[in-house]
């Protein structure tokens, strides 16, 4: 299981980050005044791996302004679970306004320019479901992971098999 060091993250990020009830979830106000909790929860997405999914929430439901500071203080948490060598994490785009394409090219962008791109490998796929609503996943971990190779075959099927839909 992973932990988070808490003070190391509020030493580099630029919004003070306070724990959530549920563990590995972590609240903060923007300059903006948005309320945003972020965090990490148990995911089976890829059986025999231990595996987390990153969350992002925005309680207020208000739409936010370019923040520089958002995007590194995310980048803070993400990098100090990627300090335990063996995390996977996946990323999967909220679907309900039909912003998830934004959200998965802001994400990808971000991560892409933060300076440690050799540091993480990141694996993206777009899965149709039944209603041909478009889901973006991505799936990171770092290229000195243990099971690399495994982990990443295995989304690679993981993907292929729910892209498979069985005919009616």
């Amino acid at each position: 299981m992973v932990t988070l060091n808490i003070a190391r993250i509020n030493a580099s990020s630029p919004y003070v980050l306070t724990p959530s009830r549920r563990p590995l979830f972590y609240d903060f106000i923007t300059d903006y005044g948005i309320d945003y909790n972020i965090g990490f929860t148990s995911s089976d997405l890829l059986p025999d791996v231990e595996a987390y999914e990153f969350m992002i929430t925005n309680p207020s439901h208000r739409k936010s302004p370019r923040d520089p500071k958002l995007r590194q203080t995310i980048l803070t948490l993400i990098y100090e679970f990627f300090r335990w060598k063996e995390a996977v994490m996946f990323y999967i785009c909220e679907t309900g306004d039909n912003r998830q394409e934004h959200r998965s090219r802001l994400f990808e962008s971000w991560f892409r320019s933060s300076g440690y791109r050799t540091s993480f490998a990141l694996f993206t796929a777009e899965i149709p479901d039944e209603n041909g609503i478009q889901n973006y996943v991505a799936v990171i971990l770092r290229p000195d992971h243990p099971r690399f190779a495994f982990i990443a075959q295995l989304f690679s099927d993981t993907i292929e098999l729910f892209r498979d839909k069985p005919e009616q």
